[in-house]
């Protein structure tokens, strides 16, 4: 356990800003290092591209079950575990605990950590008590609690280092989400979008849980932190009060733009890219203008916190379309020039490719043939409409007006894809995308704001996209560079788990009935499934041991897709809408929360 040890030791240095930066360099060298797994989503890029090869297309029909390890809690278990050295680090959903297991001694419990937290936060979670993961830094572990409790623990032992309180879940701000460890900080943003909060990014000192920086999503300049004139959208200045205008009254301050999702980190440009979620309500009618900034990508200095660029994709959202998604970071060439690129995508059912150094819009187009809301994103820059997706009347559930029932909109509320991450493979220079193919009914309502109480204000059903495959998902091969799909897997339920790409030109999902399957990276030809305990809403994590290659995966079906299962509800319209469409799941799979680790046969 040498390297262990060493990592261990470095949680014990004196507590300096130099010792901290240091500590960065560190876990940037230590995401090029294949054999472990050091972030959820693989690298400051989220490309969840692994450069191990020892697992690949000629013999992963080979694959075998080489252990198990039983979590002890059922509900939906999203994220996966990290991998750092000799020792493998495994969270849960509520009630978040996380264990450190010995990879030198068949998965030992070195030690395991279970906070205390009041159950009154599991009815304030939209869509199961997820977790999406525990990050590292500088000897420690970071853990987002369901009830917004920010944790450090020591690597080594699980003590306590320090706590800090990201939010207030009697407001209904709760933690979903993975921290991201970058320079001196930890940053993590807040869940709560369906409760009227107002959604932020945090940045804490890593030495000690202070606040470096908070960001908000709407609100005057100085919460929002953009300089009028020096911060840009789609390259023209935002200006002065530029979320206060597109908000009527103070409904910015129940905002929602909620920001539960992955984050992205540039080390050379020092910036950090994530994206916000649904305004709030869900009622477009009672929050007229475009109510920025939610629906937005955000490109932020580490540091300062300032915001450089920012690129609403879906102004006065109509259809709960989150932007939260992973923002894949990829040097590539568009329209014959290299780029500096940052691929998103969005829940909206556009996937997006921008120049992240600018925030310059490159290509917007559907990676769901069923996407109906809207025809196109208009690229000419010189049009009053550059950036904006059209609407179609017949979708508008604002044109339509509140209580009318909107029917037919594609996708569903939960998006062409939800938070489940994608992979890139710089082999085939092609995304690996997990997707959603549901369309859904959507009726608005007049709703009061009451602190703790969910704020939607729409009843939902969904349903498989009409005139094709007939199932609920496909996995697809995305070219961002044309903004063409290259291959398209059809699969009768929602494609739930985060994608892996390896060297060995495999690619790696999970399925709600609980398959782990393997794909030809070029050709998407299925190589290797195998059933295993509970339905997969976690993503596909690998790394070496001793010289072999293993491959992770959580089983623990629930989520918004699974949440009928999850927390027992089987009316069509409970669950935001979704329990309807999944109903049939509960014949392909049950409870039970399990990480289920995968080898060659020696």
């Amino acid at each position: 356990m040498q390297r262990f040890t060493y990592l261990a030791a470095a949680s014990l240095a004196a507590v300096t800003v130099s010792s901290f930066a240091y500590a960065n360099d560190e876990l940037i060298e230590m995401q090029k290092n294949p054999k472990d797994w050091v972030m959820q989503l693989g690298d400051y890029a989220s490309t969840r591209y692994s450069s191990l090869d020892q697992i690949n297309k000629d013999n992963v029909g080979n694959l075998q079950v080489a252990w198990t390890f039983s979590t002890g809690v059922l509900r939906g278990h999203e994220g996966g575990p990290l991998v750092i050295g000799d020792v493998m680090y495994v969270h849960t959903p509520f009630p978040n605990k996380v264990f450190a297991l010995d990879l030198n001694d068949s998965g030992r419990i070195i030690w395991k950590y279970e906070p205390k937290q009041d159950p009154n936060v599991i009815p304030v979670m939209c869509c199961d008590t997820v977790n999406r993961g525990v990050a590292y830094g500088n000897g420690m572990i970071f853990l987002h609690q369901a009830d917004a409790k920010l944790v450090a623990l020591d690597a080594k032992t699980g003590e306590e280092k320090w706590t800090a309180q990201n939010g207030d879940a009697s407001k209904g701000e709760t933690g979903t989400s993975a921290p991201m460890v970058a320079g001196d900080k930890v940053l993590v943003g807040i869940s709560g979008g369906e409760f009227g909060i107002q959604g932020h990014m945090t940045a804490y000192n890593m030495s000690d849980g202070t606040i470096a920086w908070r960001a908000y999503t709407s609100g005057p300049d100085d919460k929002i932190m953009m300089d009028p004139e020096k911060t840009t959208h789609l390259g023209k200045p935002v200006g002065k009060d530029s979320s206060l205008k597109t908000w009527e009254g103070d409904q910015w301050k129940l905002g929602g733009g909620a920001t539960w999702g992955w984050l992205s980190y540039d080390p050379e440009l020092n910036l950090v890219y994530y994206g916000s979620g649904n305004p709030g309500t869900w009622n477009p009618v009672q929050r007229p203008g475009d109510n920025r900034w939610s629906m937005t990508i955000f490109a932020r200095d580490l540091d300062t916190g300032m915001a450089k660029w920012v690129y609403q994709m879906t102004p006065h959202d109509e259809w709960d379309y989150d932007g939260v998604n992973e923002m894949m970071l990829v040097d590539m060439e568009v329209n014959g020039e290299m780029r500096k690129t940052l691929v998103h995508p969005d829940r909206n059912g556009f996937a997006y490719t921008l120049d992240r150094v600018t925030g310059e819009l490159l290509v917007a187009e559907k990676f769901d043939p069923a996407v109906n809301w809207a025809t196109e994103v208009v690229m000419d820059p010189n049009s009053d409409q550059y950036g904006r997706p059209q609407v179609v009347s017949q979708y508008s559930t604002d044109q339509n007006g509140a209580d009318v029932n909107t029917e037919g909109v594609c996708p569903a509320a939960l998006g062409t894809k939800d938070q489940q991450p994608s992979a890139y493979s710089p082999r085939t220079g092609l995304f690996y995308v997990p997707t959603n193919h549901v369309c859904m009914d959507y009726e608005p309502f007049e709703v009061t704001y009451t602190a703790g109480q969910p704020y939607v204000g729409a009843t939902l059903s969904m349903f498989p996209a009409p005139d094709s495959h007939g199932g609920l998902g496909n996995f697809i091969a995305w070219d961002a560079a044309k903004g063409e799909i290259a291959w398209s897997n059809p699969e009768p339920f929602s494609v739930w788990s985060g994608a892996l790409a390896t060297a060995g030109d495999v690619v790696f999902y999970g399925t709600l009935e609980g398959y782990l399957k393997a794909v030809d990276a070029k050709t998407g030809k299925e190589l290797y499934r195998f059933k295993t305990a509970s339905g997969i809403i976690g993503n596909v994590n690998t790394y070496e041991h001793n010289g072999k290659q293993y491959v992770g995966v959580f089983s623990g079906i629930g989520g918004w897709a699974g949440i009928g299962l999850a927390a027992g509800l089987t009316e069509g319209s409970e669950g935001l809408g979704a329990v309807g469409a999944y109903r049939s799941l509960s014949s392909y799979t049950n409870l039970g929360g399990q990480l289920t680790v995968f080898a060659l046969p020696d």
